[in-house]
């Protein structure tokens, strides 16, 4: 029986946009191996399907020379041990040094480049390193799959990876049976908004609570929530929006579908995505979205047809996508919602990753 390693950060991604990819790699007859730092319940779902796990703790955060090369050794010690026909990785360490450990011991890498964070845009020391590390990483790479085309481009224009090496994914797809098209609220006497997402500055969190003020203040028939975990920066601030009544916080949750479910648009005002997938989610399940124009985000939304687009970093941009939307007929609303759900159907589909990820394995 063939072996498959998988190297990720956590176990959280994996569960909630990759098992579906994990358990067709079982079902077609491979023994899965998976490691990541964290164990919590959602590792159960992998045992139930038959996946066996390999414990490597390190710290996803930051950069310390020494652990991050014990990390690289115990990445070679696990791929020796294993001996697996391909090592699939996600996220940025276990590209990087995954992608050394597996040009060491020659074994074909399958890599996905979840996302570039804000190295496209920082041209100083930091996207030097970015550079450098991912050349190490990925440099002998099998497959790297990426999930929007600005990332693919930046590390074909930066001699990261050949043309050849690259294919692009519809970002991690959206299993569409388990987000279905939910009816869209039949009352309007509230118009209410959803941001789902961490509440972190590049999120664009900043833009999302002053146009919730703004918006607010100007059409008090509105309702702005937030579903999400809270990093320490944002405490203080979200407990004074959500006193003065602007903002409706509703902690975080591992079902979106619920509150998707209830509002009438979700607002993602992002500065950069690997793809979106609340935004997939939020269409999926019928609903308008309005995002902005930055890769992994507008790939997303047909502007004016699925939803709206607006500038990163940008209130007043965003604003106004909101106040297109507000005064938009309420039938027009709904049919937003629909081509949503129809683009996702057609483009964004799991079962497109699905069968990359088996095609690439099956011609290794």
């Amino acid at each position: 029986m063939c072996n498959i390693l998988v190297l990720t950060n956590s176990v959280a991604g994996l569960h909630c946009f990759r098992k579906e990819v994990m358990k067709a790699i079982v079902d077609a007859g491979y023994t899965l191996y998976i490691a990541f730092p964290d164990k919590d319940e959602r590792a159960e779902y992998f045992w139930s399907i038959r996946c066996k796990y390999v414990d490597i703790p390190f710290n996803r955060r930051g950069m310390n020379p020494i652990k991050d090369f014990k990390l690289i050794v115990d990445y070679v010690k696990v791929i020796k041990k294993i001996n697996p026909i391909a090592v699939l990785t996600y996220t940025i360490k276990p590209n990087v040094y995954g992608g050394m450990a597996t040009a060491w011991c020659k074994v074909p890498l399958i890599a996905n480049v979840t996302g570039l964070g804000d190295s496209l845009e920082n041209k100083g020391v930091l996207q030097k390193l970015v550079v450098t590390l991912y050349h190490l990483g990925l440099r002998k790479a099998k497959m790297v799959f990426f999930q929007n085309g600005a990332n693919r481009q930046f590390c074909i224009a930066h001699k990261i990876v050949y043309p050849e090496q690259t294919k692009l994914l519809p970002g991690s797809g959206v299993n569409t049976k388990y987000h279905t098209y939910q009816e869209y609220p039949v009352d309007e006497s509230y118009i209410k908004f959803l941001f789902i997402a961490r509440l972190l500055k590049d999120k664009g969190t900043d833009e999302y609570f002053e146009a919730a003020k703004e918006i607010k203040a100007k059409y008090p028939h509105t309702e702005f929530q937030i579903l999400g975990a809270v990093e320490g920066n944002y405490e203080k601030k979200l407990a004074e929006f959500v006193k003065a009544g602007t903002i409706n916080f509703l902690g975080k949750t591992s079902d979106v579908r619920p509150y998707i479910g209830k509002v009438h648009c979700t607002i993602m005002p992002s500065y950069h995505e690997g793809l979106s997938n609340a935004n997939l989610e939020s269409a999926a399940n019928g609903r308008p979205v309005i995002t902005t124009n930055v890769s992994g985000c507008k790939e997303t939304v047909e502007d004016g047809v699925t939803g709206y687009l607006c500038e990163a970093r940008s209130t007043k941009s965003l604003i106004g996508a909101v106040e297109k939307f507000i005064k938009l007929p309420y039938e027009q609303k709904i049919q937003m919602g629909r081509a949503g759900r129809e683009k996702v159907e057609k483009e964004f589909n799991r079962k497109i990753v699905i069968d990359k990820y088996l095609g690439e394995i099956k011609n290794l």
